[in-house]
Protein backbone atom coordinates (compact mmCIF):
# COMPACT_ATOMS: atom_id res chain seq x y z
CA UNK A 1 0.00 0.00 0.00
CA UNK A 2 1.23 3.26 -0.50
CA UNK A 3 0.13 6.61 1.16
CA UNK A 4 -1.08 9.87 -1.53
CA UNK A 5 2.27 11.49 -0.79
CA UNK A 6 4.14 8.39 -1.90
CA UNK A 7 2.15 7.59 -4.90
CA UNK A 8 2.59 11.34 -5.73
CA UNK A 9 6.58 11.19 -4.92
CA UNK A 10 6.88 7.88 -7.35
CA UNK A 11 4.98 9.39 -10.26
CA UNK A 12 6.54 12.72 -10.03
CA UNK A 13 10.12 10.73 -9.87
CA UNK A 14 8.73 8.78 -13.31
CA UNK A 15 7.76 11.54 -15.22
CA UNK A 16 10.66 13.33 -14.52
CA UNK A 17 13.32 10.65 -15.57
CA UNK A 18 10.97 10.23 -18.81
CA UNK A 19 11.41 13.79 -19.32
CA UNK A 20 14.86 14.48 -19.05
CA UNK A 21 16.80 11.04 -17.74
CA UNK A 22 17.52 12.36 -14.62
CA UNK A 23 16.23 12.11 -11.24
CA UNK A 24 14.64 15.49 -9.67
CA UNK A 25 16.88 17.04 -6.55
CA UNK A 26 15.58 16.63 -3.25
CA UNK A 27 14.99 20.40 -3.21
CA UNK A 28 12.91 19.68 -6.58
CA UNK A 29 10.91 16.68 -4.94
CA UNK A 30 9.96 18.79 -1.74
CA UNK A 31 8.68 21.45 -4.03
CA UNK A 32 6.78 19.73 -5.99
CA UNK A 33 4.97 17.90 -3.36
CA UNK A 34 4.52 21.22 -1.51
CA UNK A 35 6.76 19.29 1.86
CA UNK A 36 7.93 22.19 4.63
CA UNK A 37 11.26 20.09 4.79
CA UNK A 38 13.57 17.50 2.60
CA UNK A 39 13.43 15.09 5.63
CA UNK A 40 9.87 14.95 5.08
CA UNK A 41 10.96 13.54 1.52
CA UNK A 42 14.06 11.20 3.06
CA UNK A 43 11.50 9.42 4.80
CA UNK A 44 9.10 8.66 1.33
CA UNK A 45 12.50 7.68 -0.38
CA UNK A 46 13.04 5.07 2.53
CA UNK A 47 9.04 4.37 2.65
CA UNK A 48 9.11 3.25 -1.24
CA UNK A 49 12.34 1.54 -1.55
CA UNK A 50 11.38 -0.75 1.36
CA UNK A 51 8.47 -1.66 -1.03
CA UNK A 52 10.23 -2.47 -3.42
CA UNK A 53 9.31 0.74 -5.94
CA UNK A 54 12.36 2.10 -6.50
CA UNK A 55 15.98 1.95 -5.81
CA UNK A 56 18.89 3.86 -4.74
CA UNK A 57 21.82 3.31 -6.85
CA UNK A 58 25.42 3.59 -4.62
CA UNK A 59 28.05 6.00 -5.02
CA UNK A 60 26.23 8.34 -7.14
CA UNK A 61 24.11 11.60 -6.74
CA UNK A 62 20.74 11.94 -7.29
CA UNK A 63 21.02 8.38 -8.44
CA UNK A 64 17.34 6.89 -8.39
CA UNK A 65 15.69 3.87 -10.70
CA UNK A 66 12.00 3.18 -10.84
CA UNK A 67 11.49 -0.65 -10.61
CA UNK A 68 8.02 -1.45 -10.53
CA UNK A 69 4.88 1.43 -10.62
CA UNK A 70 1.47 0.42 -8.93
CA UNK A 71 -1.37 -0.60 -10.68
CA UNK A 72 -3.49 2.97 -9.99
CA UNK A 73 -1.85 6.17 -9.14
CA UNK A 74 -4.27 6.56 -5.84
CA UNK A 75 -3.32 4.69 -2.53
CA UNK A 76 -4.12 1.15 -2.43
CA UNK A 77 -7.31 0.37 0.02
CA UNK A 78 -5.61 -0.55 3.62
CA UNK A 79 -4.81 -4.00 4.63
CA UNK A 80 -7.70 -5.82 6.84
CA UNK A 81 -7.59 -4.18 10.49
CA UNK A 82 -6.33 -0.76 9.24
CA UNK A 83 -8.28 2.85 9.22
CA UNK A 84 -9.80 3.13 5.95
CA UNK A 85 -10.83 6.92 6.19
CA UNK A 86 -13.88 8.28 5.03
CA UNK A 87 -12.85 11.22 3.29
CA UNK A 88 -14.66 14.61 2.34
CA UNK A 89 -12.84 16.64 -0.46
CA UNK A 90 -13.07 20.12 -0.16
CA UNK A 91 -13.02 23.44 1.99
CA UNK A 92 -14.88 21.93 5.55
CA UNK A 93 -18.11 22.83 4.53
CA UNK A 94 -17.80 26.58 3.71
CA UNK A 95 -19.23 25.52 -0.13
CA UNK A 96 -20.55 22.86 -1.55
CA UNK A 97 -17.96 19.90 -1.29
CA UNK A 98 -16.84 17.02 -3.51
CA UNK A 99 -17.69 14.09 -1.78
CA UNK A 100 -17.31 10.29 -2.50
CA UNK A 101 -20.31 9.18 -2.68
CA UNK A 102 -23.80 10.70 -2.73
CA UNK A 103 -24.46 13.89 -0.63
CA UNK A 104 -27.99 14.22 1.14
CA UNK A 105 -29.03 17.92 1.20
CA UNK A 106 -27.36 20.40 3.65
CA UNK A 107 -30.30 20.41 6.04
CA UNK A 108 -29.98 17.14 6.56
CA UNK A 109 -26.19 17.14 7.47
CA UNK A 110 -24.80 17.14 11.06
CA UNK A 111 -23.09 20.07 12.75
CA UNK A 112 -20.09 18.89 14.22
CA UNK A 113 -18.04 21.12 16.92
CA UNK A 114 -14.23 21.70 15.96
CA UNK A 115 -12.00 21.05 19.72
CA UNK A 116 -8.44 22.89 18.48
CA UNK A 117 -6.01 20.94 17.01
CA UNK A 118 -4.34 17.32 17.67
CA UNK A 119 -0.88 16.09 17.22
CA UNK A 120 0.14 13.71 14.76
CA UNK A 121 3.59 13.65 15.88
CA UNK A 122 5.09 15.67 19.20
CA UNK A 123 1.81 15.73 21.44
CA UNK A 124 0.69 18.86 22.00
CA UNK A 125 -1.64 20.22 24.40
CA UNK A 126 -4.59 18.97 25.90
CA UNK A 127 -8.05 19.66 23.72
CA UNK A 128 -8.87 22.82 23.49
CA UNK A 129 -12.43 24.74 23.54
CA UNK A 130 -14.56 24.71 20.97
CA UNK A 131 -13.58 27.00 18.31
CA UNK A 132 -16.28 26.61 15.34
CA UNK A 133 -18.18 23.74 13.84
CA UNK A 134 -18.58 21.55 10.48
CA UNK A 135 -21.45 20.58 8.63
CA UNK A 136 -21.29 16.99 7.55
CA UNK A 137 -23.58 14.10 6.50
CA UNK A 138 -24.66 11.60 8.30
CA UNK A 139 -22.98 9.00 6.40
CA UNK A 140 -19.74 9.88 8.23
CA UNK A 141 -20.84 9.53 11.27
CA UNK A 142 -21.58 6.64 13.87
CA UNK A 143 -23.81 6.49 16.58
CA UNK A 144 -23.63 8.55 19.53
CA UNK A 145 -21.47 12.32 20.40
CA UNK A 146 -19.08 13.54 17.82
CA UNK A 147 -16.32 16.15 17.57
CA UNK A 148 -13.58 17.08 15.18
CA UNK A 149 -9.80 17.70 15.66
CA UNK A 150 -7.10 19.65 13.03
CA UNK A 151 -4.06 17.37 12.37
CA UNK A 152 -0.70 18.71 12.67
CA UNK A 153 2.44 16.42 12.52
CA UNK A 154 2.82 13.58 10.17
CA UNK A 155 2.99 10.97 12.29
CA UNK A 156 0.04 9.29 10.49
CA UNK A 157 0.59 9.30 7.09
CA UNK A 158 0.97 5.36 6.28
CA UNK A 159 -2.92 5.16 8.07
CA UNK A 160 -3.99 7.96 5.25
CA UNK A 161 -4.03 10.88 7.52
CA UNK A 162 -2.11 13.72 6.97
CA UNK A 163 -1.12 17.55 8.16
CA UNK A 164 -3.86 19.68 7.93
CA UNK A 165 -6.40 17.04 7.47
CA UNK A 166 -9.72 16.95 10.20
CA UNK A 167 -10.63 13.56 11.51
CA UNK A 168 -14.00 13.47 12.64
CA UNK A 169 -13.90 11.20 16.40
CA UNK A 170 -16.65 9.39 17.99
CA UNK A 171 -16.53 10.43 21.80
CA UNK A 172 -16.12 7.60 24.07
CA UNK A 173 -13.47 6.90 26.93
CA UNK A 174 -12.45 3.23 25.62
CA UNK A 175 -11.39 1.55 22.51
CA UNK A 176 -10.15 -1.45 21.24
CA UNK A 177 -6.65 -2.33 20.53
CA UNK A 178 -5.73 -1.38 16.91
CA UNK A 179 -8.19 1.30 16.87
CA UNK A 180 -7.03 5.35 15.97
CA UNK A 181 -7.62 7.09 19.06
CA UNK A 182 -7.21 10.28 20.62
CA UNK A 183 -5.49 9.82 23.86
CA UNK A 184 -4.35 12.28 26.89
CA UNK A 185 -1.12 11.85 28.58
CA UNK A 186 -0.75 12.43 31.98
CA UNK A 187 -3.83 15.21 31.72
CA UNK A 188 -1.74 17.19 30.16
CA UNK A 189 -0.60 16.16 26.24
CA UNK A 190 -3.59 15.02 23.70
CA UNK A 191 -2.15 13.07 20.38
CA UNK A 192 -3.56 11.11 17.56
CA UNK A 193 -2.02 7.28 17.37
CA UNK A 194 -3.23 3.84 16.89
CA UNK A 195 -3.89 2.34 20.29
CA UNK A 196 -2.11 -1.14 21.14
CA UNK A 197 -2.62 -3.44 24.27
CA UNK A 198 0.27 -4.65 25.67
CA UNK A 199 -0.65 -6.77 28.90
CA UNK A 200 -1.39 -4.11 31.88
CA UNK A 201 0.44 -1.39 29.06
CA UNK A 202 -0.89 1.18 26.78
CA UNK A 203 1.38 1.75 23.82
CA UNK A 204 0.71 4.42 21.24
CA UNK A 205 1.71 3.25 17.78
CA UNK A 206 2.48 6.05 14.85
CA UNK A 207 1.90 4.80 11.15
CA UNK A 208 5.28 6.30 10.42
CA UNK A 209 8.63 4.35 10.90
CA UNK A 210 10.49 7.70 11.65
CA UNK A 211 8.64 8.03 14.86
CA UNK A 212 9.04 5.42 17.69
CA UNK A 213 5.92 3.35 19.60
CA UNK A 214 5.36 5.08 23.27
CA UNK A 215 4.18 2.41 26.03
CA UNK A 216 2.69 4.10 29.26
CA UNK A 217 0.91 2.45 32.31
CA UNK A 218 -2.31 2.60 32.01
CA UNK A 219 -2.75 5.10 34.27
CA UNK A 220 -1.13 7.76 32.40
CA UNK A 221 -3.33 7.18 29.41
CA UNK A 222 -7.14 8.37 29.23
CA UNK A 223 -8.84 7.17 25.55
CA UNK A 224 -10.80 10.68 24.59
CA UNK A 225 -12.78 9.34 21.62
CA UNK A 226 -11.88 6.93 18.46
CA UNK A 227 -11.69 7.59 14.70
CA UNK A 228 -14.59 7.17 12.47
CA UNK A 229 -13.79 9.78 9.15
CA UNK A 230 -11.78 12.77 8.21
CA UNK A 231 -12.47 15.63 5.98
CA UNK A 232 -9.37 16.57 3.61
CA UNK A 233 -8.84 20.18 2.71
CA UNK A 234 -7.20 21.05 -0.97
Amino acid sequence: MLTRKQSELLRYIHERLKETGVPPSFDEMKDALDLRSKSGIHRLIMALEERGFIRRLPNRARALEILRLPETTTPAAPRSGRFAPSVIEGNLGKSRPIVAGDLSEANQNVAVPVMGRIAAGTPISALQSRSHSISLPPDLLSNGEHYALEVRGDSMIEAGILDGDTVVIKKQDSADSGDIVVALIDDEEATLKRLRKKGASIALEAANPAYETRIFGPDRVRIQGRLVSLVRKY
